[in-house]
Formats: structure tokens, C-alpha cells, sequence
């Protein structure tokens, strides 16, 4: 029986593409051995990641090239999918509480 993996991960809306495309760069750097899943609705953007998926400020000024605190992704965080904590101002932790 195969069974559908669970994805978590941010819903982004309001944010330039510039700074989307960014957020995309970042967890595809911080989740190296996970498939990075991106569904762009026109009016938002999902990015997900089976089970877990990590964002970290220091992946995110990489591929912005600046500084950016995690911080001021908060308004444009619209949803996101699993539970969410914040491990530190420096990183998101997007995860699986149990399985179903």
C-alpha cells in the first residue's frame, strides 16, 4: 500500500518574486536531501517539503545577497502547512507533528 507523503512548508503571498524566488533558494539549501515542492497560485505561493522543511536567515541572505531577518517575512506568511516554530531569529522549522 502506498501512502501519500504529508508536505509542510510556507504559504507566501505579498512578497516581490524576487524575494519568492529567494525563500525557494533557501529551502532547497537547507532541506538538501528533500524534494522542494513549489506550487505558485497566481495570488500566492506554497513551498513544501515532505515532513519537515527548514528556513534559514543565513540561506536566505545568501541567495538575496543582503541582509533580510526572518522577521520580514512575517506579513507576507500567510498560512502554512504542518506546525511551525521558530528555533531561534535565525532559523523556521516547518514540521510533522505525527502521522496519520
Amino acid at each position: 500500500m502506498t501512502t501519500t507523503a504529508k508536505k509542510v512548508g510556507p504559504v507566501l503571498r505579498g512578497l516581490d518574486d524576487r524575494i519568492v524566488d529567494a525563500v525557494i533558494e533557501a529551502v532547497q539549501a537547507d532541506n538538501p536531501n528533500a524534494e522542494v515542492e513549489v506550487d505558485d497560485r497566481g495570488g500566492y505561493v506554497r513551498v513544501t517539503c515532505d515532513r519537515e522543511c527548514r528556513l534559514t536567515r543565513a540561506s536566505l541572505e545568501d541567495a538575496l545577497d543582503e541582509e533580510f531577518t526572518l522577521a520580514q517575512l512575517e506579513p507576507a506568511l500567510s498560512g502554512f502547512a504542518g506546525r511551525m516554530r521558530y528555533v531561534s531569529d535565525d532559523e523556521i522549522v516547518w514540521f510533522l507533528e505525527r502521522e496519520d
